[in-house]
């Protein structure tokens, strides 16, 4: 089978190999639609991920398919049927899992495979996170479960609720996500950014104000700008993961003020704040981790009922060949937003 192949820094390579063979309550997936990620662009540059891949290995987890083969043990799911799995599940019986923090899980169990014509999802997953899809669900909008699911414990998480005001510092998917989740829980939704074309998209997604930002502008300035009154949002949202944007995020948020500190900094970065300020303002600083089972089905609720249309945030569609020169793209900046990787031939 064709797969993409990671095997280091900004080296991805589509070549031939065998196809997986599925063990005890695993399932063979046939991929239909993968779509890229912020995530992957960062493993991409990196060469490994420590947590989720190890090159030499097929990446990607991002993806929708059909079951081709069902290892021993799996009932109720015959060769055919159309699922999306996300790319994790928890063990259920660590103190985290016990405490109700899944996203916390000891024993976290990631999948990656999603680049390639084949995937064997582990059983794990099978059981706690792979899900059927309702008939007239394409398959490219059920692949935004994943990632979905993740801004739906982000938005939960903020307290995000009607007439609360929110900035969302960044407007790559993630944040047009944020901005879509946050409109539709009647929040008054502002976005700041640097692209032009994804403001543009963000403001029809309900931000009721954009600000393009240019480089050395006053980022505090800006986001105060684009709230009430000028005092500062009641919730920041930073869906950049840089160190500059999360320190302006704490700094312009409202006195009693939330900060969603959600892009996720490289290792080893120290953000600092007016530790004065956080105390007797009252400042609330969270940071929003992954999904878990329950924000995965929400998600996947969401898409399936229509009340997020998964389209407004993939910009463009590549057969698996092309990954590489579109991970190189999204590596430079490039404007669009997730494409949608076709690894095989199929049904859309």
């Amino acid at each position: 089978m064709k797969a993409a192949v990671l095997y280091g820094k900004e080296d991805v390579r589509v070549e031939e190999v065998d196809v997986p063979r599925p063990g005890p309550g695993e399932v063979l997936l046939r991929h239909v639609v993968a779509l890229t990620c912020g995530t992957d662009v960062k493993v991409y540059r990196r060469g490994y991920h420590a947590r989720m891949i190890v090159p030499p290995a097929v990446f990607g987890h991002e993806v929708a398919g059909v079951v081709e083969e069902v290892g021993a043990g799996v009932e109720g799911l015959a060769p055919g049927t159309a699922v999306v799995p996300a790319n994790s599940a928890p063990c259920g019986t660590c103190p985290p899992c016990r405490r109700g923090r899944p996203s916390l899980c000891d024993d976290l169990l990631f999948w990656n495979g999603a680049y390639a014509e084949f995937g064997v999802i582990p059983a794990r997953i099978v059981e706690k996170n792979l899900m059927r899809l309702p008939p007239g669900m394409a398959f490219g909008d059920a692949a935004l479960v994943e990632p979905l699911a993740c801004v739906v414990r982000g938005v939960e998480e903020s307290g995000i609720g009607p007439g609360i005001s929110v900035t969302v510092i960044g407007v790559g998917p993630i944040g047009q996500m944020f901005v879509a989740l946050a409109h539709r829980r009647g929040a008054r939704v502002f976005a700041v950014g640097r692209h032009r074309e994804r403001l543009a998209r963000a403001e029809a997604l309900g931000a009721e104000k954009v600000v393009k930002v240019e480089e050395g502008q006053d980022l505090v300035r800006a986001l105060r700008s684009a709230s009430p009154e000028g005092e500062g949002p009641d919730v920041v949202v930073e869906a950049v993961g840089l160190p500059q944007t999360s320190e302006a995020a704490i700094e312009a948020v409202r006195k009693g003020g939330m900060v969603q500190l959600f892009g996720g900094c490289p290792a080893g970065t120290r953000v600092s704040f007016d530790a004065q300020r956080f105390h007797y303002d009252e400042i609330t600083i969270r940071a929003t981790f992954h999904h878990t089972p329950d924000s995965v089905r929400e998600a996947f609720r969401l898409i399936a009922e229509r009340e997020i249309t998964p389209s407004a945030f993939v910009t463009g569609e590549e057969p698996l060949e092309r990954l590489p020169e579109v991970l190189a793209s999204m590596a430079r900046g490039g404007e669009g937003l997730k494409t949608a990787i076709r690894p095989a031939q199929g049904p859309d």
